[in-house]
């Protein structure tokens, strides 16, 4: 796709944001399903993915990582963000690869050391690219695809929270929690 095509295709799509705001705020849905043994089935819209233990806590490795599909879902968002800013900007890509590493203390996931944080201490993302871009563009590129990448800035700015359990049987709230 090139520059003005992306624009093109974008035009009708922002000015309906800049005269309805209402019309952007759009809420996007996952769902899964309770599996056998410690698993959950996530239909991602292309396929059924099953979710289950970490090796690093006991799980066979047959199944996915929770933490990878967070990582996955970084880099996907990361390599079409900055694809699209790079069309936006008429810089040729012609290769590219993206990357996400997330460093976690397991021991917090299992409760061995109460002190330890439960999730990634840090996450690094990086970019491989083949491009006869100079420098200045390149780092353009990289601020806006910081900026723009929705995952990115969901991860550095956490949103509000909540947590409700349902009973099925029952149809009613039984316990709520939210992020401090």
């Amino acid at each position: 796709m090139k520059s003005d095509e992306l624009r093109a295709l974008q035009a009708p799509i922002k000015q309906r944001y800049r005269e309805r705001p209402d019309a952007a705020l759009i809420t996007l849905r996952a769902e899964g399903k309770l599996g056998e043994g410690i698993t959950c089935n996530v239909a991602t819209g292309r396929a059924l993915v099953e979710a289950g233990l970490h090796p690093a806590t006991g799980g066979d490795g047959l199944a996915v990582c929770s933490g990878d599909m967070l990582l996955e879902a970084l880099v996907a968002c990361a390599g079409v963000t900055l694809s699209s800013v790079a069309t936006a900007l008429g810089i040729e890509l012609r290769d590219g690869v993206v990357r996400a590493e997330g460093a976690l203390d397991f021991r917090g996931t299992l409760g061995v050391d109460k002190e330890t944080p439960v999730g990634f201490q840090s996450i690094a993302l990086s970019f491989e690219l083949d491009t006869d871009a100079s420098d200045e563009q390149l780092a353009t590129l990289l601020r806006l695809t910081e900026r723009y990448c929705v995952v990115f800035q969901t991860l550095r700015r956490p949103p509000e929270m909540s947590v409700s359990l349902r009973d099925d049987g029952a149809g009613e709230e039984s316990h709520e929690g939210s992020r401090p």
